[in-house]
């Protein structure tokens, strides 16, 4: 068991540049993350984050990245997972994050303010980028899962729907990868149920992330965000926070305390879900 990476480990936070502002950048962000004793996983919709990462963990922060595999930033190609491994160096205690597509259809609608980060920036006009086609994954999804089993990565799944979120854990099992997490799989936009995350308990590389934001944003209450918790063996709660209209880091940090008292988690079971478990997700 790995030592924890901080006395919290966020796994989806967005910092700029990004599709749309965000708060701070990487750099600040590691400087937030580093007084409050954390360890944060910068996220960015246009692509990757992961040199931005390295000069992070150069000037000393508790930063590590993330490639998000949207057209915008190069696709699903091996070539970009690749080179964002590269960027990432080789220095750090922590994997690279991979997202699967995060721009793309359906029929839910955020509820966020959202400003986009360039006014060249086409917000509609970037989505829609499936991975799956007439019930399988596409062959390009399949050579990324291929080396993502085979790099120093963790596969998220983005914001696949029920169906593909499924269809790409049969096939880390197929392949063999150790390690895949379902990007806020109960958000609407999402979908997977308690009795998908129940029958997925008995397949050990499967994380089940449950954010602050979806709380935030009133598609979990209180009964819901237990009920998440205690679903799945290893859920990890990280915040998705970043928005400049939401709250901040700290405040992330209380409004979590208390749901997880509301939810009547010990002490250990706290550790397990903010740092146990998400260092193990990313440990080397």
């Amino acid at each position: 068991m790995p030592e924890p990476l901080g006395r919290f480990v966020d796994l989806h936070h967005h910092a700029g540049a990004d599709l749309y502002r965000r708060r701070r950048s990487v750099l600040a962000t590691g400087r937030r993350y580093a007084e409050l004793g954390g360890w944060v996983v910068v996220k960015s919709h246009l692509g990757s984050t992961a040199s931005a990462a390295w000069e992070a963990r150069q000037e000393g922060l508790p930063v590590s990245g993330s490639v998000t595999l949207n057209h915008v930033g190069g696709g699903l190609e091996t070539r970009t997972v690749e080179r964002a491994v590269y960027q990432h160096g080789d220095d750090g205690p922590a994997r690279l994050v991979v997202y699967l597509p995060t721009l793309v259809g359906g029929a839910h609608a955020s509820k966020l303010n959202r400003v986009p980060f360039h006014p060249l920036l086409d917000v509609p006009g970037l989505r829609g980028t499936p991975i799956s086609a007439e019930g399988r994954l596409l062959p390009e999804v399949v050579e990324v899962l291929r080396a993502a089993r085979d790099l120093p990565v963790v596969l998220a799944t983005g914001h696949a729907l029920r169906e593909d979120i499924l269809r790409v854990v049969d096939e880390v099992v197929a392949l063999g990868l150790d390690r895949v997490l379902l990007t806020h799989p109960t958000h609407p936009m999402c979908g997977l149920t308690d009795r998908d995350l129940a029958q997925l308990s008995g397949v050990p590389q499967v994380y089940v992330e449950l954010t602050a934001l979806t709380r935030l944003l009133g598609h979990h209450d209180g009964p819901r965000f237990s009920q998440v918790l205690h679903a799945h063996p290893r859920v990890v709660h990280s915040s998705d926070l970043g928005q400049p209209d939401q709250p901040d880091v700290a405040e992330w940090l209380e409004l979590s305390g208390r749901w997880f008292a509301e939810a009547g988690l010990t002490a250990d079971q706290v550790a397990k879900v903010t740092a146990g478990d998400p260092s193990l997700l990313l440990a080397l």
